[in-house]
C-alpha cells in the first residue's frame, strides 16, 4: 500500500486545507442518566457526537496506524465514562467528555453534543451541546 500524495507543490492557496476535524457521530449507548424518579437506575439511550478540530500535525499525513487519531479511544473512553457512574444531567456528562479531550495534544477546538432520542414521541431528541467556540464552526 502506498502513502497518499502529500498536499503541497503547485496547489493554489484557495485549495489548501483550512481545518482538520475528527468526529464520532451519534454514538448510541445506554446511560444511567436523569433526575426524575422513573429515570434513576433505568439506563436510557443517549446519542453522543464529538467533533475535534486538530492541528495539521495531529491529522495523519501517512497511511499508517501510528499516525492516526484513534477513534477507538473516543468510543472506548466515552463508553467507559457512561458505564462508570450515573449522571443526573447531560451537561455533567458532556463536561466530563470535554475534559477528557481538551488536554490532548494537537486539539484546537471541540464540540460535544448529547441527545436523548426517546424522551418525547414528537421530538427527534432533547439534549445539550458544549463547544470551545461561539457560532457554527471555530475560527482557527
Amino acid at each position: 500500500m502506498t502513502n497518499p500524495r502529500p498536499i503541497d507543490g503547485p496547489l493554489p492557496d484557495t485549495l489548501r486545507p483550512g481545518s482538520f476535524r475528527i468526529f464520532l457521530e451519534n454514538y448510541d449507548l445506554p446511560v444511567d442518566i436523569g433526575f426524575h424518579d422513573f429515570e434513576i437506575g433505568t439506563p436510557q439511550r443517549l446519542l453522543v457526537s464529538v467533533e475535534v478540530w486538530v492541528t495539521e500535525d495531529a491529522f495523519a499525513a501517512e497511511d499508517s496506524r501510528a499516525a492516526a487519531w484513534n477513534y477507538d479511544f473516543l468510543r472506548t473512553e466515552i463508553g467507559r465514562l457512561a458505564a462508570g457512574r450515573r449522571f443526573n444531567l447531560q451537561e455533567t456528562f458532556v463536561r466530563e467528555i470535554y475534559a477528557l479531550l481538551a488536554g490532548r495534544e494537537g486539539v484546537l477546538a471541540l464540540r460535544i453534543k448529547t441527545s436523548k432520542p426517546d424522551v418525547y414521541p414528537d421530538c427527534e431528541g432533547v439534549g445539550v451541546e458544549m463547544a470551545s467556540f461561539a457560532g457554527p464552526v471555530p475560527t482557527l
